[in-house]
Formats: C-alpha cells, sequence, structure tokens
C-alpha cells in the first residue's frame, strides 16, 4: 500500500475521532452550563470543554450562534487552553449574539457586556476586577483584601474584533466596530471603529471600513 493511502486512512480515522470526540463534549458541556444556571440555547457551539463557574446568585447568559472553542484541534492559536466562565456572586455576565469565543478566560466579580458579532482570539482574557487591593498592607489581611479590591464594570459594544493573547482590564469600554491589536493590555476606553494596540494599548488608527 502506498504512502498515500496509509495517509488517506489516517485522516479519515482521525475526522471520525475527532467528530465522535466534539459530540461527546459538546454534550458535556451543554450539561455544565445547564448546572450552573447559564442562559442559552441550543444555538450554541461548544468546541471542546468550558470551565463554567457561576454563583447561584450570578447571572450568565449567552446569546443566539455563540460559538466557545476550548479545544486545540479547533483553533490552535488557543493550545490547550480550555475557556473559563467565571461569574461570581451577584455579578452579570451578558454575552451576545453571534459572538465567538476561543480558550479564552471571562472574570466577572460585577458586570461584563459583551455586545454582538464580537470576535475573540485565542486567549483573550477580560476582568472587571483587580482581585486584589492596591495596598501591600491590605493585601496581607483577607477580610480587608476582599473589601478594598476595585471592581468597574467592563462593556464590549458590537462587532469589535479582540486580536489573539489580549487583555481587557476593568472599567473599559470598547465602541463598537473596534479592533484591538493582538498581545494588548486595554486600560482606557476605545472609542468606535478604532484601532488600538501595545501594552498598554494605544490608539493607532481609525478604521474607515
Amino acid at each position: 500500500m502506498e504512502l498515500n493511502s496509509y495517509s488517506f486512512i489516517y485522516r479519515a480515522l482521525r475526522k471520525i475521532l475527532i467528530y465522535l470526540k466534539r459530540n461527546i463534549l459538546e454534550f458535556r458541556a451543554y450539561l455544565r452550563l445547564w448546572g450552573n444556571g447559564v442562559h442559552f440555547d441550543r444555538t450554541l457551539i461548544c468546541n471542546g470543554l468550558p470551565i463554567i463557574d457561576v454563583h447561584r446568585t450570578g447571572l450568565c447568559k449567552i446569546g443566539n450562534n455563540c460559538s466557545i472553542n476550548s479545544n486545540i484541534n479547533f483553533n490552535p492559536i488557543g493550545r490547550y487552553s480550555p475557556t473559563f466562565i467565571i461569574v461570581r456572586e451577584n455579578a452579570k455576565l451578558i454575552i451576545g449574539n453571534n459572538v465567538g469565543i476561543s480558550s479564552s478566560a471571562i472574570v466577572c466579580h460585577k458586570e461584563i457586556i459583551i455586545g454582538d458579532n464580537v470576535k475573540m482570539g485565542g486567549n483573550v482574557t477580560i476582568y472587571d476586577t483587580d482581585f486584589h487591593s492596591l495596598n501591600a498592607k491590605e493585601r496581607i489581611n483577607s477580610p480587608l483584601d476582599k473589601i478594598n479590591t476595585i471592581y468597574k464594570p467592563v462593556i464590549i459594544e458590537d462587532d469589535v474584533f479582540i486580536g489573539a493573547h489580549s487583555t481587557i482590564l476593568k472599567g473599559v469600554t470598547v465602541g463598537k466596530g473596534a479592533i484591538i491589536g493582538a498581545g494588548s493590555v486595554v486600560t482606557k476606553n476605545i472609542l468606535p471603529n478604532e484601532i488600538w494596540a501595545g501594552n498598554p494599548a494605544h490608539f493607532i488608527k481609525n478604521n474607515n471600513i
């Protein structure tokens, strides 16, 4: 048998195994979402098994026709990292329609709103908190650390594209149609249809397309 024939058989078997694995993991992902009280419908596509942790007093809604990648077979940029969706006590995470998420981490302690048609590259992170107090003495005292941690909502408007390995920090609003270059750390508001990049991210130019 020629090498090409072996290659064909290997590729065919690999596709079958990926298909079976995908369906099993998608069912497990649905169970995990339901178990955490996430609001979503069957148009959601889960490639791989995301990590979901929604507090019983938290709210998490995912819109129609969204996709969540948590597997290297479906987006190699994210490598082997799953997507993390964490919603803490009394927090609210709203994800709009037609949103694509790949091996990203969304950690919501207060409020994160993601609009429609938002595309997030591999390993994007979005936080609405500093996680700890900025005061060194308070950080060694757990109750004070928690009380004095700063939380501010994050809003990502419709049609935004966030490049791979970017981080969106607390209190940021990203305007409609904006583009964030790969590897950026966003600490300031971005106006609609602007392109930003860098660490810290800064204005590059307007996107007039």
